[in-house]
């Protein structure tokens, strides 16, 4: 079996096969940096499953079980020059520096996160967290003793996210329950997703918001008692309270970017996509860089929010960096708001509030004539848009350009979500070279409510993976951290299972929309590499490749169809980025 292996890798463009059924790729036996031996590898240089999810006849995949292609991976100068059996560690090894023994642990190509929010990331680990919460008391609780904990004086402010703005929508909490526990400090509680705000009275006094204020277009300041503000601030009328917060010094705010990334390269990511970086994330980002501390890869989306960052870009152009570090290439522009706040633009009514769409376009701060601009200069757009009508309206946004640009199509461009989708609109992304970036997690956290908002029809093409791949969509997932929990492991069992973490429903939630592990591996490797120009050096472990790998405990491809309840289990063993060890 191990020799008809070897021989086939020879599809795979890595190896010959000798008649020792030795795998050789580099005759060079000087002096080598790292050989990782004894692993079970899975390298994903096989063509990629087709929109069914069935493997490729390249694929190391038999009787229904996949079998790891590799044991041994030689490691020079950051880059892989050699992949096979122990035959490959017998002839690299006395000139080896350093022989790691993965002691069968598995190993994929490095993980990359494509949509996140990394200073949130940072933010979330040192303020008050409340991602999980059930109650309103709770929440308080948690803060409380988070002010505890950290000696927090009267008068100062008092910031905390995570609390789900979806799961709380019909019984959002007020300013009162806030007020008798914090009389003396304002507090400011950022929701899951970032669509909702909770705030105590203090904190609505400092940012002058009254009875009398008026919602900015494209958000609502929620009225309680004798039509005084209650304390939650939805879609764009969160800035009204977020922008009163003192901001913390660049060195907090970069100190929040590095715990961010270090904690995702303990996780197992060697790159990350920030979804929407404005001037402090770019001067966080290079200041790093500068400092060569940056522990992963760094892909940023500039926020065409930012309009002095985007004006200086479209100035400088796309910057791409010649050692893999941090690319400036993309941006991120918002479309229409959250399913969760029902800030979403559908085409027709919420099903559980009658005569409202949701916001979108001009209304939510999308600048078209911006983004135009951007995309004249040469920069990939990933567009926020979860409803049906923010999509079909985004779609139609791309293909109205492209009609006058067509050399744009090739840029690689994003929606970042595409959550809903009407059925006429699934074929439309694939026509338009358009990538899907997904969230696995957000469908198995988003459906005690969802179709409670969009009603038995439309769900239907909700967090529609299966039918997007069957259309032939480019697709990547990612977990728009710190929204939900970035885990590989949780990402893949949500992607494979459509269940919760604690199993719920038994038989998935609208499981013909699952997709493979293999499919979910691609989406975490080679197609995020893709969507971030990068394929021919991530994404892939293959001579010539960066060796930026992932390590863990479990067979991701086999516990996935035999015990994936078990997928949760999943540890990460190590991190490699440039062949060097990054995780703590």
């Amino acid at each position: 079996m191990r020799a008809f292996l070897i021989c086939t890798l020879i599809v795979f463009g890595l190896v010959g096969c000798s008649p020792s059924d030795k795998m050789q790729t580099n005759s060079n036996t000087d002096s080598v940096d790292l050989i990782l031996t004894n692993g079970e590898v899975y390298t994903f240089s096989w063509s990629e499953p087709n929109g069914n999810g069935e493997p490729s006849d390249q694929a190391p995949f038999n009787n229904s079980r996949w079998v790891p292609d590799a044991t041994t991976i030689v490691i020079d100068k950051g880059k892989i020059i050699a992949v096979g059996d122990d035959a490959i560690r017998s002839e690299y090894e006395s000139s080896a520096k350093k022989v790691i023994d993965l002691k069968g642990n598995i190993v994929l190509p490095g993980l990359i996160d494509s949509h996140v929010h990394i200073a949130e990331l940072g933010e979330v680990l040192s303020r008050a967290n409340l991602i999980g919460v059930k109650t309103h008391q709770e929440a308080v609780e948690r803060v409380m003793n988070y002010a505890k904990e950290n000696n927090i004086k009267e008068g100062e402010w008092i910031v905390g996210q995570g609390w789900d703005e979806g799961a709380w929508a019909d019984n959002y909490p007020t300013r009162s329950i806030l007020d008798k526990a914090f009389p003396h400090n304002p507090v400011v509680l950022k929701s899951l997703h970032g669509f909702a705000v909770w705030a105590n009275s203090k904190a609505l006094v400092a940012a002058n918001i009254s009875a009398s204020t008026q919602s900015p277009v494209g958000g609502f300041i929620v009225q309680g008692e004798n039509g005084l503000p209650s304390g939650i601030l939805l879609n764009r009328a969160t800035t009204l309270m977020m922008d009163a917060i003192p901001p913390a010094s660049d060195q907090v705010f970069e100190q929040w970017v590095l715990a961010g990334l270090n904690r995702m390269a303990n996780d197992g990511y060697v790159a990350i996509h920030q979804a929407g970086a404005d001037s402090r994330h770019i001067n966080a980002f290079e200041s790093l860089h500068r400092q060569n501390k940056l522990p992963i890869k760094v892909y940023a989306m500039i926020s065409a929010r930012d309009s002095e960052l985007v004006e200086e870009w479209i100035s400088r152009g796309p910057y791409i960096d010649p050692d893999g570090w941090f690319d400036v290439r993309s941006v991120k522009a918002y479309y229409d708001g959250a399913l969760g706040s029902r800030g979403a633009r559908l085409l027709d009514d919420y099903a559980d509030q009658p005569g409202h769409k949701g916001v979108s376009g001009n209304q939510y701060g999308y600048n078209q004539v911006l983004v135009k601009r951007l995309m004249a200069k040469g920069f990939q757009v990933g567009i926020h848009a979860i409803g049906d009508a923010g999509n079909r309206e985004t779609l139609d946004f791309f293909a109205e350009y492209f009609a006058k640009n067509p050399e744009a199509k090739s840029n690689r461009h994003r929606i970042e979500h595409a959550q809903i989708l009407h059925p006429d609109d699934l074929p439309r992304l694939a026509e338009l070279d358009i990538i899907a970036s997904m969230e696995p997690a957000h469908a198995v956290e988003d459906k005690k409510w969802a179709e409670t908002r969009l009603g038995p029809v439309r769900i239907a093409g909700a967090y529609a993976w299966r039918d997007l791949r069957r259309v032939n969509t480019k697709l990547i997932l990612n977990s728009d951290l710190p929204g939900s929990d970035h885990s590989f492991f949780y990402g893949l069992h949500s992607a494979v299972t459509r269940k919760d973490k604690q199993m719920d429903p038994e038989d998935g939630w609208y499981p013909e929309q699952r997709l493979t592990a293999e499919e979910t591996i691609f989406g975490f490797t080679r197609w995020p590499a893709f969507a971030s120009f990068r394929e021919n050096s991530m994404g892939q472990i293959k001579v010539g490749y960066a060796a930026d790998l992932t390590v863990m405990n479990i067979d991701p491809l086999n516990m996935s169809s035999q015990q994936p309840s078990r997928l949760l289990n999943g540890k990460i063993m190590m991190t490699l980025v440039n062949g060097s060890v990054v995780n703590n």
